[in-house]
């Protein structure tokens, strides 16, 4: 008997097989071939080559009822949005779409292929469109109640009734199912939609509402005009200084409210300090002093260079090391952290390296007037924002730019005559863009020139007194608007600092600084902070709490330091009437002092009592009263000692002899052995008699 094998309820009878009788059939295909069931139906896949329906593979186990019935059961259990929404529609044969096509194309079906990203496309597509349902129902849902509860402008009370109600047919309209189903976050308050809307409702920031002037604070310098003022990059540091000579350093986070500097120097001895500036890394700080030698300092204020002094003798700067005249301004390289440039009034700029040690200028740079030739004494200096150019702006008027890439022989760009002939340029600029430049001058005039057609000012303001060869010119931040200060004249409450739009140079704005003059400015970026340089010795920084970052308001919040207090307790000596003599201590006694006063009277050392005159007046080599002079003290010392004039001189030597003889000092030693025996002269009478002295004659 022959077996099938079973699979469960699925059994497979090999005998009914019937794999060796082949008929022949005259279909073939190409691809799979298919098999016709009794029902009409497809075998879900077939074999190559010919078809054989004799070989029929039959299920023991279940009828040909059974099977139908579970097909169409099988059939049932699609659903037909799955099949939708993934794009085919089923996955045998099975599937009544596919007994469909079967019908239509019996012999050229082949395997269906599926396109995964166009899948994907329509699953993104069609969940896209459930969200963005969703999203409208809540955002009509909100605006309903805020409609109910608040009248917007410019409608009546009627019209937003009416909108209400539309809004809520419309989402009565809409499926209940996204309803039950929120996506998202949940609909705001009324106060939320109220405040967005009002933010919403607001104009854009201008660029005067950027300036920070709500808040004020004062670094008290001294009583001296402020000439230079520098931060670092960082906006942690600043420096002044100022026509007293002398430099400090403030720091913002280590200041309380007392506002106090933590180091003062004077870098340059008695010479005024004209500019100050942070390297680019904020490690050094370049000293420009009224002298011929910039200084380099550290963050601290140590030296780490001095330039050296050119001779002043040599016609021809070129061989000169160093400046032989005033130093007016300087700057760093914005690129080179390392390079640093200088301008005098040698009518030279130079070029230093801090490796050099200012020993020796990398370049110099001679500047000439255009028309006569001779030279022009530059005074200030800046490079452009990208270091490629190196610009001068000379006492003459003039501005004069050179490619620093290049030597400095030829100018790369020139303007003879952009301010009034003989009165000094106080500031040069570039602006963040790196094609405007802004100069100030003391013509009371500010000018914006443009690289490109570099001819004529784009922009000129007239009208600004600077009495100041410092005053200051800057951009803002967001390169809109151009700062700078004014002089305070007779009837002025002081000085003020203006800003102008770059690109009309309108008067934006402007404020009163104090109750003197504006000289120097700075606009720090990242700190969002003004601080300004007046004539009082005041620099005031001026921020904003909202908008402005770090630098004042450190300090400004910190509780005030106090001096500390040292609290010294004393022994105190209890004195107790009735206690034992053990106990008792000499200094507690009452003792008459009359008496002890009495003695140290009387005592010379304690007294001090001075040293009595002496009895014989210059004698025992004290003087008296009477000798004190070197000739008085002469005068006495023979009137007193000589007191035997009347005496023969010879007398008065031969006096001597028997001591001389007994005890010999100066000239026996000396004829000890040529002459042992002294020979004295003997008196010859043949001579005439000596010559009496005037005594002897007269008596």
């Amino acid at each position: 008997m022959k077996r099938g094998i079973g699979f469960g309820k699925i059994g497979l009878n090999l005998g009914q097989m019937k794999i060796a009788e082949k008929e022949p059939d005259n279909n073939e295909c190409g691809g799979a071939g298919k098999e016709k069931d009794k029902g009409g139906q497809v075998a879900g896949f077939g074999s190559f080559g010919k078809i054989d329906h004799s070989n029929k593979i039959t299920n023991l186990m279940v009828t040909e009822n059974e099977a139908t019935d579970q097909s169409d059961d099988y059939v049932d259990e699609v659903n037909p949005d799955l099949a939708k929404m993934m794009g085919f529609s089923g996955f045998g044969s099975t599937h009544k779409s596919n007994r469909d096509l079967n019908k239509e194309d019996k012999d050229t079906k082949k395997a269906q292929q599926f396109d995964v990203d166009a899948m994907f496309a329509s699953v993104a597509k069609t969940a896209q469109e459930r969200n963005l349902v969703n999203n409208q129902k809540l955002e009509e849902a909100g605006k309903a109640e805020l409609e109910s509860e608040f009248v917007v402008p410019g409608r009546s009370k009627e019209d937003t009734s009416t909108s209400v109600d539309d809004n809520t047919k419309g989402s009565d309209d809409s499926d209940n199912d996204s309803d039950d189903e929120v996506i998202g976050p949940l609909p705001p308050s009324a106060m939320k939609n109220d405040d967005e809307d009002d933010s919403g409702e607001d104009h854009e920031d201008t660029p005067v509402d950027k300036i920070p002037r709500s808040h004020e604070i004062k670094l008290e310098h001294g009583q001296k005009a402020i000439t230079s003022l520098a931060l670092d990059p960082s906006g942690a540091r600043v420096i002044t200084g100022a026509v007293d000579y002398e430099l400090k350093f403030w720091d913002f986070a280590g200041m309380d409210p007392s506002l106090r500097s933590f180091r003062k120097i004077k870098p340059c001895q008695s010479h005024i300090l004209n500019h100050l500036e942070y390297s680019t890394t904020g490690d050094k700080i370049l000293v420009v002093a009224a002298n011929s030698q910039p200084k380099v300092l550290d963050r601290d204020g140590g030296e780490l260079l001095e330039c050296i002094k050119g001779d002043q003798y040599v016609l021809d700067q070129s061989r000169n090391k160093g400046h032989t005249a005033q130093v007016n301004s300087g700057t760093w390289h914005p690129k080179i952290k390392d390079e640093f440039l200088t301008c005098a009034s040698d009518a030279t700029m130079r070029l230093w390296q801090v490796e050099k040690r200012g020993k020796e200028s990398r370049a110099v740079i001679k500047c000439k007037n255009r028309k006569s030739g001779l030279r022009a004494n530059p005074t200030s200096c800046t490079y452009s924002r990208d270091g490629l150019l190196v610009c001068a702006v000379c006492v003459d008027g003039s501005i004069q730019m050179w490619d620093h890439r290049k030597s400095f022989v030829n100018v790369a760009l020139q303007v003879p005559e952009a301010h009034q002939f003989g009165l000094e340029i106080t500031g040069v600029q570039f602006g963040y863009d790196n094609r405007l430049l802004a100069t100030r001058s003391n013509d009371e005039t500010l000018k914006l020139w443009d690289l490109r057609s570099f001819k004529k000012p784009v922009n000129v303001a007239t009208g600004l007194v600077s009495k100041f060869d410092q005053t200051d010119v800057l951009f803002s931040p967001d390169d809109r608007l151009v700062v700078t200060g004014t002089s305070m004249e007779k009837g002025d409450k002081g000085g003020k600092l203006i800003f102008f739009e770059k690109d009309t140079f309108n008067k934006a704005f402007e404020m009163t600084v104090g109750s003197s003059h504006v000289i120097r400015a700075a606009w720090h970026p990242k700190l969002n902070q003004i601080l300004v340089g007046s004539g009082d010795g005041v620099v005031r920084v001026y921020y904003d709490p909202q908008r402005s970052f770090r630098g004042a308001k450190l300090c400004v919040v910190k509780k005030r330091t106090e001096a500390k207090q040292v609290n010294y307790i004393a022994t105190q000596r209890i004195i107790t009437p009735y206690a034992l003599p053990l106990f008792k201590e000499d200094s507690i006694r009452q003792k008459s002092t009359y008496r002890q006063m009495v003695k140290d009277r009387k005592d010379p050392v304690k007294s001090h009592n001075p040293d009595p005159p002496q009895a014989i007046k210059g004698t025992g080599g004290k003087l008296a009263k009477g000798g004190s002079t070197l000739h008085s003290w002469m005068a006495r010392q023979i009137a007193v000692k000589n007191k035997d004039d009347h005496i023969d001189p010879r007398e008065r030597i031969l006096r001597h002899a028997k001591d001389s003889e007994d005890n010999p000092y100066w000239i026996a030693p000396a004829y000890a052995k040529t002459q042992p025996k002294p020979i004295f002269r003997t008196e010859d009478p043949d001579e005439p008699p000596e010559k009496l002295t005037k005594r002897e004659t007269f008596g």
